[in-house]
């Protein structure tokens, strides 16, 4: 049995059985069913509401919404703002700079490692060597220097 929803309150009110009956809402209208089928029909909308719960909790973006003019899904999604040359220069670049570090003295590479891949400040760096922030501002100048003349040649 068929009927819309203004028809089932009409109908509940005036016949009582109504009461017992399963009702499932299906384009517009709410459909008779038997328990097992309601029961199902409410699961899976739970389970697809705790879903799309999760997927906003986690800022999952849907590739569903991704379409073209005419409302065909894309293939793919280009990121505009990535230069495949520049990621292309920094890898080669990235590279060199590998090569280069080795070229260095023992100390010189301690001062680069702390400062650039250790992440500590020239005011950190200054205390564990006992000398002053400006001191290592010079020896990282200095250094910079020589790297940037190894790596252009």
């Amino acid at each position: 049995m068929e009927l819309s929803y203004t028809e089932f309150c009409r109908c509940r009110e005036s016949d009582q059985t109504y009461m017992d009956k399963l009702f499932i809402p299906i384009q517009g209208c709410l459909l008779e069913v038997v328990r097992e089928q309601y029961t199902d029909f409410y699961r899976d909308k739970e389970r697809w509401r705790y879903l799309q719960k999760l997927d906003t909790k986690n800022r999952l973006l849907s590739l569903d919404g991704f379409t073209d003019s005419e409302g065909n899904p894309l293939d793919f999604i280009t990121d505009e703002a990535v230069d495949i040359a520049e990621t292309v220069v920094n890898a080669v670049m990235v590279d060199r700079l590998k090569a280069a570090l080795p070229l260095l003295s023992d100390s010189e590479q301690e001062l680069i490692q702390a400062i650039f891949f250790d992440g500590l400040s020239e005011r950190e760096v200054g205390a564990r060597l006992g000398i002053t922030q400006s001191v290592v501002n010079k020896r990282k100048a200095r250094i910079l220097i020589k790297l940037r003349k190894i790596i252009e040649n």
